[in-house]
């Protein structure tokens, strides 16, 4: 049932950071989607046309890691936004398509929310839920 809420998929092998992951974007205002591999997350966006970003690992077991999948992502679905993360591998974001993010591992929710909110382009979602500080609640 769709829910009317922005639709991310979250991609990664680790159930308990998938996890974490999901839990975090749920409380931010989104809906959230979860694969555990590349296929899953290709699956995943072949039957449902609401998805607006997906949030990927890096390294991956199956087809293709997320640095593949996104560029795959990109090709076939270029609305979506793409948003990658990894504690092993540091990639510079130029070697994913343009307007892809980047952000090592361990990163900061703030960041990740953050990251989500401006390549959504939806400001203010996540007031409600204090992700997003008031520049004199700042401090």
């Amino acid at each position: 049932m769709l829910s009317g809420k922005t639709v991310i998929l979250v991609v990664e092998d680790h159930s308990i950071i998938r996890m974490c992951a999901v839990e975090l974007i749920k409380e931010a205002g989104f809906e959230a989607l979860e694969a555990r591999c590349a296929d899953e997350a290709i699956s995943i966006l072949e039957s449902r046309m609401d998805v607006k970003l997906v949030f990927t690992d890096v390294e991956m077991p199956g087809t293709m890691d997320g640095l593949k999948l996104a560029h795959y992502i990109r090709n076939r679905w270029p609305p979506i936004k793409i948003l990658a993360a990894s504690g092993r591998t540091i990639i510079h974001e130029n070697q994913f398509p343009e307007g892809a993010r980047f952000f090592a591992k361990p990163y900061e929710d703030r960041s990740i929310v953050a990251a989500i909110i401006d390549l959504l382009g939806v400001p203010n979602v996540c007031a409600a839920s204090g992700f997003v500080e008031d520049e004199e609640g700042a401090g």
